[in-house]
């Protein structure tokens, strides 16, 4: 054994062996259960880290717009101001309204088509009262089917709509129904608006969001009414002026929520009676819109009428003289804001006479007999009993013609009713000018193929119904307020007891 002074002396147990089984443990610590426990360790910091982050970056994406607002840039205040006009040239979209909170919201969901312009909506929601249905509208005129027993949540209305039970509406303005179409309307526009007020201070930028996975800028300015036409001069068009600081004087102003591309995606706002109201849009779902007899029928494609088509208006004087020259007619007459005038009779091309019996669909107890011939025009009023009531709106008129019913003469059309008989009798006439008119569509009517022609005349824009045999089964008058009154025709015999073409109705009845 060593003892120099060179060697310190060792511990008792502290040989090579010793040293040896030291390294062993701390190896054993580092081998495969301990590296597994490490990695364990360090995935779990990871996956705690990526959650935080995640719930982060949602919260960016939801949370509501920061405190800290500011006034437009240029770009965004160019952006802004062009935002109505990319709705425009999108045509048309999907949306989803709600009107109102709680249990007093109402749900609007469907379509619009800013170029004809048309809504289609099925509208729904705890708070839609009589409104809940569909609801066709455009900028002048609401047609709606009304359905009390549909689900309070609306679904997308179907796309080829019911052919029954419209009627006219006029909504109160400005709240409800009617202020809702009236911003969907108001979000197009084919022209910018003004800019240089919004960078003036007349609009907020208030945050950024995000909407369907795209980044959006929420904005804040009054919507403003069309753009002036071209040839007037424009004038700035906001409700709020801006304070000294660029601050809209209402900071309730409506909020635009506007992508990149100057594309629209949500609008909010409050309608006239302060109801809150919000606009989202989809691009993504959009068919084109199929409107309803009374605004017009389903979209076509309008053409100049082929030889053969013109040759065929020419022949139908003589086509509807043929035969019994007669047929029994159905009206149904949407006139003015909110007069929905149905009714039944017969008409004779050959005699020059037509007679209806016409009801308003919300006083069925009381109809008016309105007669046409070559002496003018004649009507009555007549109460109804309750079988006849029972019978419907569109019940012929009584035979033989009441003598003492209190007739009215007129020697020209008083209404659009009697314009649109008077052209049904005419059809019999002279052939409409090839040079005014148009192909609108084709179509079916009573199960046969027809062609849907247009034609101006003297002011009025009519529409013949056409089967390839030349055969007369709708006439169609545009009226003032933007919708389409019809007249079916079914060839038939007249039958007896209408007053020959050449006589005249009796005088009127002196009233007691």
């Amino acid at each position: 054994m060593d003892t120099s002074p060179d060697q310190p002396p060792r511990p008792p147990g502290a040989g090579p062996g010793r040293r040896r089984a030291g390294h062993h443990r701390h190896a054993a610590a580092e081998g495969p259960s301990g590296r597994r426990r490490i990695t364990l360790v360090a995935l779990v910091v990871v996956a705690v880290t990526a959650a935080a982050t995640l719930v982060a970056g949602l919260l960016a994406g939801t949370q509501a717009p920061t405190t800290t607002t500011r006034a437009l840039t240029d770009e965004e205040a160019e952006r802004l101001a062009a935002v109505r006009v990319g709705t425009y040239r999108d045509v048309r979209a999907g949306v989803r309204v709600a009107v109102g909170t709680g249990a007093g919201r109402t749900d609007l969901v469907g379509w619009v088509d800013w170029s004809r312009p048309l809504a289609y909506l099925d509208v729904g929601g705890p708070g839609a009262g009589q409104d809940r249905g569909l609801v066709q509208a455009t900028p002048s005129a609401v047609v709606q089917r009304p359905d009390p027993a549909a689900i309070v949540t609306p679904a997308r209305p179907p796309l080829v709509p019911p052919g029954d039970r419209w009627r006219l509406r006029n909504p109160p303005p400005g709240r409800g129904l009617a202020g809702a179409l009236t911003v969907l309307f108001a979000l197009a526009a084919d022209r910018p608006a003004p800019a240089a007020p919004l960078r003036a201070g007349a609009g907020r930028w208030l945050g950024r969001e995000t909407l369907g996975g795209d980044p959006v800028d929420i904005l804040q300015a009054a919507l403003w009414p069309p753009p002036a036409p071209a040839a007037t001069a424009p004038t700035v068009t906001t409700t709020s002026a801006a304070a000294p600081d660029g601050r809209p004087a209402d900071d309730a102003d409506p909020r635009w929520w506007v992508d990149r591309d100057a594309r629209l995606r949500r609008w909010s706002g409050r309608l006239a009676d302060g109801t809150p109201i919000t606009v989202d849009l989809d691009r993504v779902d959009r068919p084109t819109p199929w409107p309803v007899d009374a605004l017009g029928g389903r979209p076509g494609l309008p053409r100049a009428a082929t030889d053969e088509e013109t040759a065929r208006l020419g022949r139908l004087a003589t086509r509807l003289r043929a035969g019994t020259g007669s047929a029994a007619v159905t009206v149904s007459a949407p006139l003015g804001s909110a007069a929905n005038l149905r009714g039944g009779g017969w008409l004779s091309w050959s005699a020059g006479v037509a007679y209806l019996s016409v009801a308003e669909l919300d006083t069925l107890g009381r109809r008016t007999l309105r007669r046409r011939d070559r002496a003018g025009f004649a009507r009555a009023d007549v109460p109804v009993g309750p079988h006849a009531a029972a019978a419907g709106p569109s019940a012929a008129p009584p035979l033989p013609l009441p003598t003492g019913a209190g007739w009215r003469l007129a020697g020209q059309p008083v209404d659009e009713l009697d314009a649109l008989l008077d052209a049904a009798v005419r059809a019999a006439g002279p052939a409409p000018d090839a040079t005014t008119t148009v192909h609108v569509r084709s179509d079916r009517r009573a199960g046969r193929p027809v062609d849907v022609f247009e034609v101006r005349r003297q002011g009025q824009r009519l529409r013949y119904w056409l089967d390839r045999s030349g055969f007369l089964h709708r006439l169609e008058l545009r009226t003032t307020g933007g919708l389409w009154a019809q007249l079916e025709l079914t060839p038939g015999p007249l039958p007896a007891g209408i007053v020959p073409a050449h006589r005249k109705p009796s005088p009127p009845t002196p009233r007691g």
